[in-house]
């Protein structure tokens, strides 16, 4: 066991984080008969429990297997629209009043999620950017 823990300490890294593909590569390996791990020593190197490491067994022998996620490229369901997002940005750049006053004035979404969008959309400045740019004009002054 020590020659597989130490190439599959090597593969995962110094912190043997989770590692879904390594576990998967050792299931496959034991499958074809390159490897003589037991499934027990398998989820020992990989930091999964031994049911997980058996449920993911079969998935590969089902062939259902999903290492990304099913959601990961899709938009959220309760994300701003972007007809939404576009409106918001036109009001604002149209209004000479702080986001607060701005956000009590279009009354249909928070105040984060409205900060957020004109950020997103370069019309605020972040606190730090704002240090940032006052030490610079103090320091061009000082000059």
């Amino acid at each position: 066991m020590k020659k597989y823990y130490l190439l599959c300490y090597n593969e995962c890294g110094d912190n043997m984080e989770h590692s879904k593909i390594t576990a998967v590569k050792l299931i496959k390996d034991k499958l074809v008969g390159k490897s003589f791990m037991t499934y027990k020593e398998i989820a020992y190197v990989t930091n999964y429990h031994p049911k997980y490491i058996l449920k993911l067994k079969r998935e590969i022998l089902n062939g259902d297997i999903a290492l990304v996620h099913g959601n990961k490229n899709k938009r959220s369901p309760k994300a701003i629209s972007k007809e939404e997002e576009e409106k918001i940005v036109s009001l604002y750049k149209k209004s000479h009043v702080s986001v607060l006053k701005f956000c009590r004035f279009y009354g249909r979404r928070s105040y984060s999620c409205v900060y957020q969008v004109l950020k997103k959309n370069g019309l605020i400045i972040s606190r730090e950017e704002r240090k940032r740019i006052i030490e610079q004009i103090k320091d061009q002054e000082k000059n």
